[in-house]
């Protein structure tokens, strides 16, 4: 008996949902807003998935240009410093298995910087043809003539569009495009002997790459007698390293994403309660024919997985086509931050499952309420009252209190939270806060707008807008989401783009900056005495080392200057708690004092990242080691903590007398000069009169680089043109989601008009002309958006406080003051304004073409 109800109930379903779905044929309308929804959040979650996923894949998988992954990298332990070849060749003839690389980075002639790498073809030879031919075969025996031929991915010539020449180094090279399969990633290859002489280091290597076995292949490095003491030899660690330090970024975008597939699902969310309000009467007639409840409740839920189904297929599409846009972006934020090879991209289904079965999850959350409070209504209900105006007042009551607690929640747990992971979850409290507290807010302020407004016309339409706050809170709370998200996001890239320009105002205190490269200083010095006496020289040494505080060793940059580049260049970190002027005084005269007690040599400066990773404070001790082992540490007291933008790991800073101590090279990497003009002018134009001109001697004459002399304005411009490329995949993802929002708020609002065809022809009816209707309408949304824009400023603006002072703080370790972009704010209101204005005229003017008995018609039908 159980079995044949079953059967009879899904039989009946299915009749049910043949009805349900023969009703979006004559309202299509609905339909798509729906499935708006679910393809847009989709596409956004999925699309974000794939890029993260793939780019995650690409650092385990990553190996040498044309072959495969080294077990064993052999580099300089000095930065900036390179490998004589002849190792290579020891290695070779010790019988083992080595790939000799350069790298580095030339301009082209419209002054664009391209990252190359040069290896030994025959090295790779064999890697290449295991890995078999992609849609171009290798030119070898040209490419081992020395023919200038350059060489980069199908993908990466496709993307760019690249010319058949390429013009770097001043010589113009012959474009080639491999496949994907040959491990290129965005890098340009060469072989090593034309990399070598356009980037002119002839002679020497960057790295050196070994195959096979690790243990084996140290093994054989200790028999073999070469001298390796002073050289770095790390295992390949599968990207372990390079995930976790790119993690916050990642993090970071998956927040990016779940916070548009939220926006996404709130428009599908309102599509589905709309279409069940124009169903009512559909629905309780069904119920009185003897359609069972259970019975409609499946076939509801049937629906409701079928659109799911739909939107979520459509949107993974979407979502591999946006991975596609998405990926050179986030490759070249990778290349320029952390040094990444991103390779080309695989969709995998399960992305699909996994944003169809989340969709799927939130959307039965979401619904089955609203099915089970439709199925379990009354046959006797009067189908044409307000659906329940009652009591979405009180749910919006309900929801503002839930909205409040939340608040207090995050205020009581922000002091807590010490880790980006923790603040992360802060701010999704706070983004579930934020949208509850729309709908009561909207009520509130409008009741009070009433009052100021004397009867009649006016006082109707604000009244009426009133009325208006639930059916359109959904697509208000997506917007006011966005907008947030939005103000948010402006708020930290202009705050971040003040504080980095006044960094570099106090780092950079030179007009040029040399690295003239390993053994070379000498004759840089020999040369500026020469053609350029006078200039005032700035040093900096640096070295990879390790720091031990309290937890394990950690691999930094070791960093020594000359006394005056530390007095000068240090931005020192002031104390939070500073605010009077005599605290400001005070503070300035204790930062003086620190840093006299590192140029004494008495103790260390640590940069803020690594300050934030160890737990450290001035007056607490670190540790400083030549191995990771740490068996002869070297330990002092810390003074000072600077801020640094420029550097993934972390720095300690100390004086030239702890740098001897710790018997590090003595050789200076960089040189900087300063006072240029006033030398010149002493010289009554004797000289090297000019930055450019000095720049050009040095490149001319003594053979360096472009890329190996900077003058302060170069270095600006590219900190600058980094820090827009690092932030451009976040700011395309903020305002996809504003768009997705803007989309919502467009579907909301024309769905709304149309359902009041009926009250507004009998507004027409009693005399109102068109021009005052389509005036009232037109102030009715503007007022609810502009509302809701105004609210948005004061919530994005905590929600910028906490992404500034907690996530971006704990996550990259960077101090960033507060700064307001008015015009950004007014660019999002203006677009939202925009979206309403359209939303309204559109079917105001689908109505004007109906006759005026038609429309009224609607209130009976």
């Amino acid at each position: 008996m159980n079995d044949t109800g079953a059967l009879t109930t899904i039989k009946l379903a299915w009749q049910a949902l043949k009805v349900t779905l023969s009703h979006y044929r004559k309202a299509p309308l609905q339909a798509g807003a729906i499935l708006l929804g679910i393809v847009l959040a989709v596409t956004l979650l999925i699309g974000v998935k794939a890029t993260n996923d793939n780019a995650i894949n690409s650092y385990r998988e990553a190996g040498e240009a044309l072959g495969q992954q080294a077990s064993l990298f052999i580099t300089p332990k000095a930065r900036g410093v390179s490998l004589d070849e002849a190792l290579y060749f020891q290695l070779r003839q010790s019988g083992i298995q080595a790939l000799p690389v350069i790298s580095g980075v030339l301009d082209d002639a419209q002054g664009r910087q391209w990252q190359v790498e040069g290896s030994d073809i025959i090295a790779a030879l064999g890697t290449f043809e295991q890995r078999g031919n992609g849609r171009n075969h290798l030119p070898l025996n040209r490419l081992l003539a020395g023919e200038p031929i350059i060489v980069m991915s199908d993908s990466l010539h496709q993307g760019l569009k690249a010319p058949p020449t390429l013009s770097l180094g001043g010589r113009t090279l012959e474009v080639l495009a491999l496949a994907d399969s040959q491990q290129l990633g965005n890098r340009l290859y060469l072989d090593i002997s034309l990399a070598q002489q356009l980037l002119k280091r002839e002679g020497t290597l960057s790295y050196i790459a070994l195959f096979g076995e690790p243990q084996k292949l140290k093994e054989r490095l200790k028999q073999s007698g070469l001298p390796l003491g002073k050289l770095n030899i790390s295992e390949q660690d599968k990207g372990a390293a390079l995930t976790a330090l790119t993690r916050s970024f990642h993090l970071n975008l998956n927040a990016m994403g779940m916070l548009a597939f939220v926006v996404g699902l709130f428009i599908a969310y309102n599509g589905v309660r709309y279409s069940l309000m124009k169903r009512r009467r559909l629905l309780l007639l069904l119920l009185k024919q003897g359609l069972g409840r259970r019975a409609l409740m499946l076939a509801l839920l049937l629906e409701l997985l079928l659109l799911v189904f739909i939107g979520s297929a459509s949107g993974f599409i979407l979502a591999l086509q946006l991975s596609q846009w998405l990926q050179p972006m986030v490759a070249l934020t990778l290349e320029q931050l952390y040094g990444a090879t991103l390779l080309p991209g695989n969709w995998r289904w399960q992305w699909l499952a996994e944003g169809a079965g989340l969709t799927l999850i939130a959307a039965l959350l979401a619904c089955v309420p609203l099915y089970l409070e439709l199925c379990h209504q009354s046959l006797a209900q009067n189908t044409q009252s307000q659906w329940h105006a009652h009591r979405h007042r009180s749910m919006h009551k309900r929801l503002f209190l839930i909205g409040v607690a939340l608040l207090a929640l995050t205020a009581l747990l922000y002091p807590l939270s010490q880790t980006h992971q923790h603040s992360l979850g802060l701010m999704g409290l706070l983004t579930l806060a934020i949208p509850l507290l729309l709908p009561q807010l909207l009520q509130s302020l409008l009741g009070l707008l009433a009052r100021l407004f004397p009867s009649g016309l006016s006082k109707y339409a604000i009244a009426d807008t009133r009325e208006l706050v639930a059916p359109l809170a959904l697509a208000m709370m997506a917007l006011l989401l966005a907008l947030c998200a939005n103000i948010a996001m402006n708020t930290l890239v202009g705050s971040f783009d003040k504080t980095l320009r006044s960094w570099l105002d106090t780092r950079l205190h030179a007009e040029l900056y040399i690295r003239p490269g390993a053994g070379n200083m000498a004759n840089l010095e020999h040369f500026l005495e020469q053609q350029a006496p006078g200039l005032a020289h700035f040093y900096q040494w640096q070295a990879p080392f390790y720091a031990k505080g309290s937890g394990n060793a950690l691999e930094i940059n070791l960093i020594s200057r000359d006394a005056d580049s530390i007095a000068r260049t240090t931005a020192l970190k002031t104390p939070a708690q500073v605010a009077s002027k005599e605290q400001v005084q005070g503070a300035q005269n204790k930062q003086q004092q620190a840093l006299q007690t590192v140029i004494q040599g008495q103790a260390l400066a640590i940069s803020e990242p690594l300050a934030l990773t160890l737990g450290l404070a001035p007056g607490d001790k670190l540790s400083l080691c030549p191995e990771k082992e740490c068996k002869t540490p070297l330990t002092l007291p810390i003074s000072a903590i600077y801020y640094d933008y420029g550097n993934p790991k972390g720095e300690v800073l100390l004086a030239q007398s702890l740098w001897h101590r710790l018997k590090l090279p003595t050789e200076a990497v960089s040189l900087a000069v300063s006072g240029i003009a006033t030398s010149a002018e002493r010289a009554k134009g004797a000289g090297l009169t000019s930055i450019a001109a000095l720049e050009r001697a040095l490149i001319q004459e003594l053979g360096l680089s472009p890329v190996q002399v900077y003058s302060q304005q170069k270095i600006r411009d590219e900190a600058i043109r980094v820090f827009n490329k690092t932030f451009s995949i976040t700011l395309v993802l903020n305002t996809l989601t504003l768009l997705v929002a803007a989309v919502g708020l467009f579907s909301a609002v024309l769905m709304l008009t149309q359902s009041r065809q009926a009250s507004l022809a009998m507004l027409r009816s009693l005399g109102l002309t068109r021009g005052r209707l389509l005036s009232m309408l037109l102030l009715q949304m503007l007022l609810v958006v502009l509302l809701t824009c105004l609210l948005a400023l004061p919530m994005g603006a905590i929600l910028g406080y906490l992404l500034i002072h907690k996530v971006t703080l704990q996550a990259f370790g960077w101090t960033i003051a507060m700064q307001w972009d008015w015009l950004a704010y007014g660019r999002v209101v203006l677009l939202s304004l925009l979206c309403c204005i359209l939303a309204v005229i559109v079917p105001l003017y689908w109505q004007s073409r109906r006759s005026l008995v038609s429309s009224l018609q609607q209130e009976v039908l």
